[in-house]
């Protein structure tokens, strides 16, 4: 088993409120990268589904993770209703670099 665990975070934006997403999302990432455990993280859109975004970042482990969750709460708050409501993280089994 490999050490580490990254998360994947969805929402569905619409057109509309992309802008407001971005910057709430910029917010959201600054505050994860300045937790313990932080290792990296992105803003991406789908391709395919210009709606669908994702903020990914990847941790040391689930606890890291689960704790810079909680200092970002009132960051994430904004869009939260944006969401899409599935599991988040995922342990790293398998890495190629």
């Amino acid at each position: 088993m490999l050490n580490g665990m990254f998360a994947v975070i969805r929402y569905s934006v619409p057109e509309a409120r992309a802008e407001e997403f971005t910057r709430s999302a910029r917010s959201v990432l600054a505050v994860l990268a300045a937790q313990s455990g932080f290792r990296s993280g992105r803003i991406g859109r789908s391709v395919d589904e210009p709606n669908l975004w994702a903020v990914v970042s990847e941790w040391d482990g689930a606890g890291f993770y689960r704790r810079a969750l909680s200092a970002a709460r009132m960051d994430m708050y904004p869009t939260m209703d944006m969401v899409v409501n599935e599991p988040s993280a995922y342990e790293i089994m398998e890495e190629i670099a």
